[in-house]
């Protein structure tokens, strides 16, 4: 229940962090400035009391987060692929996040097996193993069905997190409120629109149900995806708590030391994982948008093995075509042009200057072009990006903040594997194709034919419509004036000729 009584929580939140230690750390990662640390601190010391002690044998950040509940910890995964932004030693910490939790016990997890299944567990499996990983709403056990002796990984859902995750949201719907009355100015980025987002994302992650039917979407999406697998779902012992895959074998993707013993190329995989992403997001408008290092593995035959579909994220052909544009552009070091598409789009106020707005992404761009990628600070990148989008009014699209959101994750996943990587070269190619065969002549033709689809599937029922607007426009149609029913035929050339008319235009152009 949202209201004023989250302010405890809030209060418990800046508490936790002061009392495990953790609020210093957070301000050293983000560099934060000396007036930000003396307010964190006049608002955190008094309360420090009232926070959670939290797992003393754990890092301070680390402690806190896990103390805080699972929105706390969705926050931490994304940081801990960023080491370019909180530094390599709290995004080693914070990988832990990951899927390295405590376990809920292994008696608890068979029990809701077999609540949600209604079949006991010795009768589906033969065997069963105490958790083998520990994320922020479920954990794994590795498992034998009886049956066929395949072994398969069982997701269990964490006992009352739906509960846990409901008090947290209703909190920071409370601080979205708070920033809204507090600062005018931050209404641009929507928080509370940003806030709503989450919850639906999370929301959408808590039925395995929704998990297992977004498995075989993206399955057969990428069925032909060279060097990339995904986990067959078993859906006859999956329910709304429980989900069942087959088992993923390989190397985990954040252990460099195992990858490099197993023989793979870090480099190709950087460079793979990032264009998987962009071609799943580009091509497909539909992407794994959690593809942080505890949801990869690295296969024996060096196959990146994707897992944990909670969170998947869709985007219109419309979107991903300005996405491509702007990518493009960026490539290309034509920054008038992807201010220009930012316009276009409606992402910038019509009122601002198109060539300034240029410029300053100029300012953007061009620090990562040609620079090695140990040598770019992300976190000044995005601090500066921050700064323009305020100069310039730009509100919050909630329609890309998954987009943005794992385009951020992938790149630090790659980043983790290669180090020099350089995104922008990585991500030509994609991009490339994506732009030729869906913004150049051949994409016009495709959304032209599929237009000239939909209007023949009304074909039967356009004289009537035509008839209908004529009579609510006053003007009666010729069959109610005698004898002249001949107005029927001369609409259906019309209409054959216009369309006629237009596929010729689009042969004689092309």
């Amino acid at each position: 229940m949202r209201g004023p009584h989250n302010i405890w929580r809030l209060i418990r939140t800046g508490a936790t962090l002061e009392r495990t230690g953790a609020m210093g750390v957070v301000l050293d990662a983000f560099k934060a400035p000396p007036s930000l640390r003396l307010v964190a601190r006049i608002l955190g010391w008094p309360f420090k009391w009232l926070g959670d002690k939290g797992d003393p044998n754990m890092p301070p950040a680390t402690r806190a987060l896990t103390a805080l509940g699972p929105a706390y910890i969705k926050f931490g995964q994304v940081l801990s692929t960023r080491p370019d932004v909180v530094g390599d030693e709290l995004a080693i910490q914070l990988r832990v996040l990951q899927d390295k939790l405590p376990p809920f016990p292994i008696e608890v997890a068979k029990k809701s097996v077999e609540a949600e299944l209604e079949v006991p567990v010795d009768q589906i499996f033969s065997e069963f193993s105490e958790p083998v990983a520990a994320a922020s709403i479920a954990q794994v056990h590795k498992a034998t069905l009886a049956e066929t002796g395949e072994e398969v990984a069982v997701k269990v859902l964490r006992p009352g997190i739906e509960k846990a995750f409901r008090r947290d949201i209703d909190a920071f719907y409370l601080a979205a409120r708070m920033i809204e009355l507090l600062s005018p100015s931050s209404r641009r980025l929507r928080p509370m629109e940003v806030i709503a987002h989450f919850e639906g994302v999370v929301l959408g992650e808590l039925d395995l149900r929704l998990e297992s039917s977004a498995a075989g979407e993206f399955a057969a999406n990428t069925k032909n995806d060279a060097g990339f697998q995904l986990p067959k779902v078993k859906w006859e012992y999956s329910a709304k708590r429980v989900m069942t895959l087959g088992w993923a074998e390989g190397v985990p993707s954040g252990d460099v030391i195992a990858i490099d013993a197993a023989g793979h190329d870090r480099r190709e995989l950087g460079k793979r994982v990032m264009q998987l992403f962009l071609r799943h997001a580009l091509r497909d408008g539909y992407f794994h948008a959690d593809m942080h290092q505890g949801n990869l593995k690295i296969a024996p035959n060096g196959d990146i093995i994707a897992y944990d579909f909670g969170i998947m994220g869709r985007i219109d052909e419309y979107t991903r075509r300005v996405y491509a544009e702007i990518l493009f552009g960026f490539i290309r070091k034509d920054y008038r042009r992807v201010a220009e598409v930012h316009f276009e789009a409606g992402y910038v106020p019509p009122d601002r200057d198109v060539d300034e707005f240029a410029r300053a992404l100029r300012a953007v761009g061009e620090p990562i072009f040609g620079m090695d990628a140990t040598r770019i600070s992300m976190g000044r990148l995005l601090n500066y990006l921050f700064e323009v989008t305020e100069r310039f009014g730009m509100e919050t699209r909630t329609e890309l903040i998954l987009l943005q959101r794992t385009m951020v994750v992938v790149e630090g996943v790659a980043r983790s594997l290669d180090p020099h990587i350089n995104i922008w070269e990585v991500a030509r190619p994609t991009v490339e194709d994506y732009i030729k065969e869906s913004i150049g002549p051949k994409a016009l033709i495709k959304d032209l034919a599929r237009t000239a689809r939909v209007l023949a599937r009304f074909g039967p029922r356009l004289p009537q419509m035509a008839e209908a607007a004529l009579i609510r426009q006053g003007n009666p149609p010729p069959e109610h004036r005698p004898a002249n029913r001949w107005w029927r035929p001369i609409l259906w050339m019309g209409t054959g000729a216009g369309l006629t008319a237009l596929l010729i235009i689009i042969l004689e152009r092309f």
